[in-house]
């Protein structure tokens, strides 16, 4: 087995597209993001990506019918700029296979002339988040100064430690390929699946590529966990207020 297979579905013509990374990372903020995406706008499948750097399983559905574990790449006919999407079930396990993985889909990316990145995922803060703020990092000022005006946070030390992973990765290698790009980071707690979150970031990605879509989905899941969360609080310390605060017992 080769150690990256990448299986073409379809060879569409894009224009001019821009490439949205959500893989699974903290919060699952960027996975939850560009799947809504991709499913409020039917984006189309067109290859898909499996690897030795992923972990050794497959997936079984509701059926009980398996199948391996992937990334994959869709793509949506959009004024302007065509958009190219990157989603699926894991990042690569090891260091390697980060790289690995993060060269190839900008293999792939390079063959339809992309140009502009983003990358979407989670900055864990370690406690809850009422209305979680979108911090940023981009490869060039003009781009920080472009997502300033869209509200996006730039702050000295946030994040502190840098961006792990194919966010990062993408970026930093993107650069070196001659492709610009911007990494946003939804406030999130890190404990959860935070749908929240990836609807903040969603609300700032929505105004720069110029395409509406329906939040409610993604409202709904939000006040789930909300109510998950007030009640885990609650079984843990029954005379503790319900406002959200650190929820330090949690690992």
């Amino acid at each position: 087995m080769k150690e990256i297979m990448i299986e073409i579905l379809e060879k569409p013509s894009l224009h001019e597209p821009i490439l949205i990374e959500g893989l699974p990372g903290v919060g699952n903020v960027g996975k939850i993001a560009a799947e809504h995406l991709i499913d409020e706008l039917k984006a189309t499948k067109f290859a898909v990506m499996h690897s030795k750097f992923f972990p050794p399983q497959v997936l079984v559905n509701d059926e009980g019918v398996i199948r391996m574990v992937s990334n994959d790449f869709y793509y949506y006919k959009h004024k302007g700029h065509d958009l190219m999407f990157l989603a699926g079930d894991y990042q690569g396990l090891t260091p390697e296979g980060q790289y690995e993985l993060a060269y190839a889909v900008l293999e792939i990316a390079k063959q339809y002339d992309v140009k502009r990145i983003f990358t979407l995922g989670g900055y864990g803060i370690g406690k809850m988040v009422k209305e979680p703020r979108v911090l940023g990092a981009a490869t060039s000022p003009k781009l920080v100064e472009e997502m300033k005006a869209l509200g996006v946070v730039f702050r000295k030390g946030e994040p502190g430690s840098g961006i792990v992973g194919a966010s990062g990765l993408l970026l930093g290698l993107g650069v070196l390929q001659g492709m610009e790009g911007v990494c946003l980071m939804g406030e999130t707690s890190g404990y959860f699946v935070d749908p929240k979150s990836a609807q903040g970031v969603l609300s700032v990605l929505t105004k720069i590529l110029d395409v509406q879509i329906d939040f409610s989905k993604l409202e709904n899941k939000a006040e789930q966990v909300d109510k998950l969360t007030t009640q885990i609080k609650e079984m843990e310390n029954p005379h503790a207020d319900s406002h959200f605060d650190d929820l330090r017992y949690i690992g």
